[in-house]
């Protein structure tokens, strides 16, 4: 097995990376990394809805998506991430005890009473400290995990956006009181654990990526990774409403997208404005679900005449 560890704190690459080294040849791999302040988006997943745009902005939060399915995690540098990809012999995808044992083994040799729970959760005291996810191409599957040592949990509560339904179904009241950091139980540090991991991989020899696989991986972030489409406009066809009371009234937003695009968009409500708001949604028809670009449509427009008494701001934030 080959032990890679990725010197960058990029999310956009690294996650390129993973991508480059499944697809590369069929080799088994180990590979350690760590990701500046980021929300990794499960691949089927609607970006924002999983997140708080506004928060994640204005925090500096890099959003980029994963090839893998599950749900979205919060990665910074108290972090440890780790990916195994080998040969699919048929019975791995899914079999998410194999690939975490390694990980659940070096913290019990640590004196934490680490497991595995339900599906692709490690618990430490019933709390959340690892969550992985799976992906299969052709021949080989790829499992990956993160570990959190130290991570900024209150970051964590900002940027994502976990559904109510979802907390109440674990019978908890928040997002904090279900995750944990090993740095609680143990001093080791994310060097140390590295070490220890890497220890107990048998018949591993390091690889250092050469020019070439920078160079491919650069050219996988820079048209993948690093786009708007891969981590915005991937998102499945999603409905969007929203709510605010203005100084012109009540108004309500509500849309249809697909591929990152508005398809339908209706406002509704109780506001005042001396010319029909049917205007407004004609012009964003066919743009981009994104900030930038329906701020570039609406400053065109005397918002004002539709929504009496609101500003460009204030139609803007409702649409996200």
């Amino acid at each position: 097995m080959l032990l890679i560890e990725l010197k960058t704190t990029s999310p956009y690459f690294n996650l390129a990376a993973e991508e480059y080294l499944l697809k590369k040849d069929n080799l088994d791999k180990l590979i350690l990394w760590q990701n500046d302040n980021s929300i990794i988006i499960g691949r089927n997943q609607n970006t924002l809805a999983e997140i708080n745009v506004t928060e994640a902005e204005a925090l500096n939060v890099n959003i980029v998506r994963r090839m893998s399915g599950g749900g979205a995690v919060y990665h910074d540098l108290g972090n440890l991430n780790y990916t195994f990809i080998t040969q699919n012999d048929g019975n791995d995808f899914l079999n998410f005890r194999k690939f975490t044992q390694p990980v659940v083994d070096v913290l019990q040799n640590l004196g934490v009473n680490a497991c595995l729970s339900g599906r692709n959760d490690l618990l430490i005291d019933n709390m959340k400290f690892s969550g992985n996810a799976q992906y299969v191409y052709k021949n080989m599957l790829l499992h990956h995990g993160t570990l959190m040592f130290n991570m900024n949990v209150d970051i964590l509560t900002k940027v994502l956006n976990v559904k109510e339904i979802k907390i109440k179904s674990k019978g908890i009241s928040s997002i904090k009181s279900r995750v944990t950091n090993i740095n609680s139980y143990t001093g080791v540090t994310i060097p140390e654990f590295k070490r220890l991991l890497l220890e107990n991989t048998p018949d591993s020899e390091y690889y250092t990526l050469i020019n070439e696989d920078i160079a491919e991986i650069t050219k996988l972030k820079n048209s993948k990774y690093d786009t708007w489409e891969w981590n915005f406009g991937f998102s499945p066809k999603y409905s969007f409403c929203n709510e605010q009371k203005l100084p012109c009234g009540i108004v309500e937003i509500c849309m249809d997208i697909k591929d990152g695009i508005i398809l339908n968009i209706k406002f509704s409500g109780d506001f005042f404005g001396k010319r029909d708001v049917s205007d407004v949604e004609q012009k964003l028809i066919g743009v981009r679900h994104k900030y930038e670009d329906i701020e570039a449509v609406l400053k065109k427009l005397e918002l004002a005449d539709y929504f009496a008494g609101a500003s460009h701001e204030d139609i803007l934030n409702m649409i996200f």
